[in-house]
């Protein structure tokens, strides 16, 4: 139980940190003219992400059946999926946020993971939904929220993605991109 405390709390300061940090951010890109996009989706998403929390300390917590015998592989994993994170974050620099907020004709990232794929944080966030309920065995939030995850990111994905087409030349810059990853090319 010690373990599962501790490693909520740090989950816990880590998302206040990145609110602080996408605030912080809004307010500098709106200073310079950024527009907000899909903010009737945003209280969802957020609601879907405290529910998950909720429902790990329950499961997790409350209802702790111990730690997944394969915790050092996961543990593992939750580590690389946070220095994943933070590269995103460091990468997007001012521009990274918790909401789609773009501002017109920057320059899009094309740099760090953005090298390699159009949304390596939905990526990270996706393995963090899967990884975390398995180390502390909460099955049932783990099967809920990755089905959660999945449907706010197919809402989610195409409105950043128009809105970014719309206000920056992000096309030209993923011109050859099909999905998330690069590696797959679009047919000529």
């Amino acid at each position: 139980m010690l373990y599962f405390v501790l490693f909520f709390s740090v989950l816990m300061i880590q998302r206040l940190v990145e609110l602080y940090i996408a605030r912080s951010n809004e307010k500098w890109m709106k200073e310079r003219g950024a527009k907000e996009y899909g903010q009737a989706h945003y209280k969802l998403m957020v609601g879907i992400h405290i529910a998950f929390f909720i429902s790990l300390l329950i499961e997790g917590g409350f209802f702790h059946s111990g730690v997944n015998h394969y915790w050092p592989l996961l543990l593992g994993g939750f580590i690389l999926t946070q220095l994943g994170r933070i590269w995103s974050i460091a990468s997007l620099g001012k521009y990274w946020n918790t909401k789609i907020i773009v501002l017109p004709q920057a320059e899009v990232i094309a740099k760090g993971p953005y090298k390699h794929l159009k949304h390596p944080n939905y990526l990270i966030v996706t393995l963090e939904f899967l990884i975390v309920p398995l180390l502390f065995q909460a099955y049932w939030t783990l099967f809920i929220f990755a089905l959660l995850n999945q449907f706010i990111l197919s809402i989610r994905i195409p409105l950043e993605e128009h809105a970014l087409k719309e206000e920056t030349e992000y096309e030209k810059v993923h011109l050859n991109t099909k999905g998330w990853i690069p590696l797959f090319k679009k047919e000529k």
